[in-house]
């Protein structure tokens, strides 16, 4: 199912919303917000597919927001649902993939739910392909991001571990945390990066760090105990 935030200064209006939403059934509402304000707070606490954003709030516009997520690693998907017309334009200007203008009909919100559906889709196969290059046995070779379970820090250097084999790569882990930022990554120590989505087991250790259980991987990775607080909310345990 899709992952949802619905912003709108009107608790009716998200009210009406959410529950055409849950009659679709595609489509999980896990937060909602009455202001930009809001909506950034609950996109801190929440990871979402899809932001349902109306335009006039006070304060600041929901156009203003969708703006701002477009500069995102890998930014939500917008569909835009207003009392208004005439910022239609605008709004597929910040890539938003529908505009729907209220009271939201079924059929009209059933299509834009596809068309999330389709961009999200196209979005998780341009992460697949994305590749970094890395070297085996004085070798040049290129491997899939999304193949990738964990980075280690040796000195300046690093090695990247996937499911079948270990590869040095020259970059720093600081150089490579930004080149797979968006993908999933988590710093859970100064010598460690996870792909959080192959983490199979968690184990509590003396001295209040963990040890990760990566799928595919005999090495056990360390969470340092000043990241375990944010790792434990990110994987909701």
């Amino acid at each position: 199912m899709l992952k949802a935030l619905i912003v709108d200064d009107e608790a009716p209006a998200r009210s009406e919303l959410r529950f055409l939403l849950e009659e679709d059934g595609r489509v999980e509402v896990v937060a909602e917000a009455a202001n930009v304000r809001e909506a950034i707070e609950r996109l801190q606490e929440n990871t979402v597919d899809v932001v349902f954003l109306d335009i006039n709030m006070p304060d600041t516009t929901g156009m203003k927001l969708a703006e701002a997520l477009q500069r995102l690693t890998a930014p939500p998907v917008v569909v835009f649902v207003t009392a208004y017309s005439e910022y239609a334009l605008d709004a597929f200007g910040v890539n938003a993939v529908d505009y729907l203008v209220k009271p939201v009909e079924t059929e009209r919100l059933t299509q834009a739910i596809t068309r999330v559906f389709e961009q999200t889709r196209l979005q998780a196969q341009a992460k697949a392909t994305e590749r970094i290059s890395v070297e085996k046995a004085g070798k040049k070779v290129f491997i899939n991001i999304d193949s990738i379970r964990f980075v280690m820090a040796r000195d300046d250097y690093t090695y990247v571990q996937t499911d079948t084999d270990r590869f040095f790569c020259t970059s720093s882990l600081s150089q490579l945390e930004k080149r797979l930022e968006g993908h999933g990554f988590f710093r859970v120590h100064r010598g460690y990066l996870v792909n959080l989505g192959y983490v199979n087991e968690v184990e509590t250790v003396s001295g209040g760090t963990l040890l990760l259980t990566i799928d595919s991987c005999e090495d056990k990775v360390p969470v340092s105990r000043r990241r375990v607080t944010q790792l434990k909310k990110i994987l909701e345990f």
